[in-house]
């Protein structure tokens, strides 16, 4: 086992006990306060942000942590962002879907290394499944691989779907809110099935395990912690993830936003996507 492996099995383990954490929550009554317009926070969400980050500085002793509660300013997110390393954390994300019970939401642990996607881990709690995935940080240690495991333990390989046709190919939004941008690019490339779903994390868990096949996001909202572990599992189960202009997503700052949207598919979509993405939104 390389010590990558030894952190991504840490790096389960506390995001299993997060979304205990979550759980127990989820099964009492809890109130819902808002952040900001359209950004809402519970209980749980601060109390697993908590266990995580003190969980992660307990495994990974001086490694850096940017979580969504607990977001540093001015000079010491700089001082984060320039390290090496980057932990990325949502310790709920879908707090929209969590606040309407209706399980779409996810406890994502992720690691940034010199920049791009490396580790990954999204679990979701109302089915105890851990999604956990590899994409490499360039140090050559060892390739790619993603797993799910079930609440029991087992483990099964992650592979994405073999769809390489759009007009095919199963498209999976927002549920909350669907980007009216994405409509031209749906006629476009023909795409007529489309699946709501909440949660960045969740729909692109659907693309990793082969249930739907692509993912579009305009732009606006998401930040980089809604991305980091969504896409080391993605990759590596094999698909693609960049903004929509086929570039990678950079960890490296100085904003959280991810500005230039997302494209995640199963790989074979990709390259006809991002054509049409430039395309169509410029």
């Amino acid at each position: 086992m390389s010590q990558n492996d030894r952190e991504l099995d840490e790096i389960v383990r506390i995001a299993r006990a997060a979304a205990a954490i979550v759980m127990d929550v989820y099964a009492t009554p809890f109130a819902v306060e808002m952040k900001g317009p359209g950004d809402p926070v519970t209980r749980a969400d601060r109390e697993a942000n908590a266990l995580i980050c003190g969980a992660l500085e307990a495994a990974f002793p001086g490694e850096a942590i940017l979580a969504e509660e607990s977001v540093p300013a001015g000079d010491e997110l700089a001082a984060r962002f320039g390290r090496e390393r980057v932990f990325f954390v949502d310790p709920l994300d879908g707090t929209r879907e969590f606040a309407d019970r209706n399980g779409e939401f996810a406890v994502m642990i992720g690691l940034a290394v010199r920049g791009r996607a490396a580790l990954g881990v999204v679990v979701m709690p109302t089915t105890g499944e851990a999604l956990a995935g590899r994409a490499g940080d360039g140090d050559g240690d060892g390739g790619c691989f993603a797993f799910l495991e079930a609440r029991d333990g087992s483990r099964r390989p992650l592979q994405v779907s073999a769809v390489a046709s759009p007009a095919d190919a199963t498209l999976i939004v927002s549920r909350s809110h669907r980007p009216k941008e994405i409509e031209p690019l749906l006629s476009r490339l023909g795409i007529a099935k489309v699946v709501p779903c909440g949660s960045v994390g969740v729909k692109i868990a659907r693309i990793a395990t082969g249930e739907v096949d692509l993912y579009v996001h305009g732009g606006g909202g998401a930040k980089l912690w809604d991305s980091c572990a969504p896409e080391a599992v993605l990759r590596g189960a094999g698909g693609r993830f960049t903004d929509l202009a086929g570039a990678p997503i950079d960890y490296t700052g100085p904003g959280l936003k991810l500005a230039r949207g997302i494209i995640a598919s199963n790989g074979a979509l990709q390259d006809a996507v991002v054509a049409a993405a430039r395309s169509e939104l410029g």
